[in-house]
C-alpha cells in the first residue's frame, strides 16, 4: 500500500511538471506596450514602443492595415538581420526590442499597425496599434493671416494715395481759381 501511495505522489509531480511546462510554453511570448493609440499630424514622427519577452530569439514582423490596403512593412531578428520593404526603408527605424519608429508621416499612414512575434518553436503573438494622422491646419491659417495682412497693407496704401491725390486736386483747383481771379481783377482795373 505504501508503494501505491508513493506512485501517486510521483504521478502528481510529473503531472505538475508537465502542466508548468505547458504554462511556460503558453506564456513563452509576452508583448507589453504603454500606448496603443496615437494621433499625430502630417510630417511628424511616431514611435510604436513595445517590450517583448520570450525564450529564444524572436522574429519581429510589422504589418500595416487600413480599410483599403494591407502592406508588409518589415521583419527583423534582434542583432541578426533587418529586412524593411522599399516603401518604408527611408522612414522606418527598427529596434532590437521590437519597437518601430516611423518618420515623416503622411495621411495614407493612418490605420492599424500589427506587430507579430514569432518564436522558433512556432508559437506567435500579435499586438495592434491604431494611428490617426491629421492634416496640418495652422499652415492654412498662417497663409490666410499673411494674405489678409498684405491686402490690408495694399488697402491702406491705396487710401493714402487717394488722400494725397485729393489734396493735390484741391490745390490745383484752388490755384486755377486764383489765377482766374487775377485775370478778372486785371481786366477790371484797366481804364476805359
Amino acid at each position: 500500500m505504501w508503494h501505491f501511495r508513493l506512485w501517486d505522489v510521483q504521478d502528481v509531480a510529473v503531472f505538475l511538471g508537465i502542466t508548468l511546462y505547458m504554462c511556460h510554453l503558453a506564456r513563452a511570448i509576452s508583448v507589453h506596450s504603454p500606448q496603443r493609440s496615437f494621433t499625430r499630424s502630417v510630417q511628424e514622427d511616431v514611435f510604436f514602443s513595445v517590450d517583448i519577452t520570450c525564450s529564444g530569439i524572436p522574429t519581429i514582423q510589422w504589418t500595416f492595415m487600413s480599410g483599403a490596403v494591407s502592406r508588409f512593412i518589415g521583419t527583423w531578428q534582434p542583432g541578426l538581420h533587418t529586412n524593411i520593404t522599399d516603401d518604408y526603408s527611408s522612414r522606418v527605424q527598427a529596434y532590437d526590442n521590437g519597437s518601430m519608429g516611423l518618420s515623416d508621416l503622411r495621411l495614407q499612414d493612418a490605420g492599424y499597425y500589427v506587430v507579430t512575434i514569432l518564436e522558433a518553436s512556432g508559437s506567435s503573438k500579435d499586438a495592434g496599434f491604431v494611428l490617426k494622422v491629421n492634416e496640418v491646419l495652422y499652415e492654412d491659417l498662417q497663409y490666410l493671416s499673411v494674405s489678409a495682412l498684405v491686402l490690408a497693407g495694399l488697402a491702406g496704401l491705396l487710401m493714402l494715395t487717394m488722400w494725397l491725390l485729393d489734396k493735390l486736386y484741391r490745390k490745383i483747383v484752388a490755384w486755377r481759381r486764383r489765377k482766374r481771379m487775377r485775370e478778372n481783377d486785371a481786366t477790371e482795373l484797366q481804364p476805359r
